[in-house]
């Protein structure tokens, strides 16, 4: 059976991305692979051992074309208002809590968040099929 490992996305700036990861997740560099034309970084933490690699490509000068097929990266939190006032005081501009409903019943809590490259991620309150 397969196992999700990670999942990779470009982005322009290392510090500036590493930054980000770390104070909006607490992730942290795993490893990092530094090649002649690009750099791997992998980051986790200690609550998952699924991973977030950054692939830095060291030609690329302007922003990435994110286009229109990328949705977004999803975590769980246990206190959503808690993660969303923490990072809101770190200036990284959640955007509102949102909650769905469906049948009666909560299916979910969230907010999103856009990384320094423009990736949405997406903070979602540990419940039901979200743990």
């Amino acid at each position: 059976m397969a196992k999700t490992i990670h999942t990779m996305i470009r982005v322009l700036d290392e510090k500036k991305s590493c930054d980000f990861y770390t104070s909006a997740f607490d992730l942290s560099v795993a490893d990092r692979y530094d090649f002649e034309t690009f750099t791997l970084v992998y980051l986790s933490n200690t609550d998952s051992n699924f991973e977030v690699e950054l692939t830095i490509n060291k030609d690329q000068t302007t922003p990435y074309d994110l286009g229109n097929g990328y949705g977004h990266l999803a975590v769980s939190v246990d206190d959503l208002d808690a993660e969303h006032a923490r990072i809101a005081s770190l200036g990284l501009k959640p955007r509102d809590i949102v909650e769905f409903h469906r049948e009666g019943s909560l299916m979910a809590r969230f907010f999103f968040i856009q990384d320094p490259d423009g990736y949405q991620i997406e903070v979602l309150q540990r419940h039901g099929r979200f743990k």
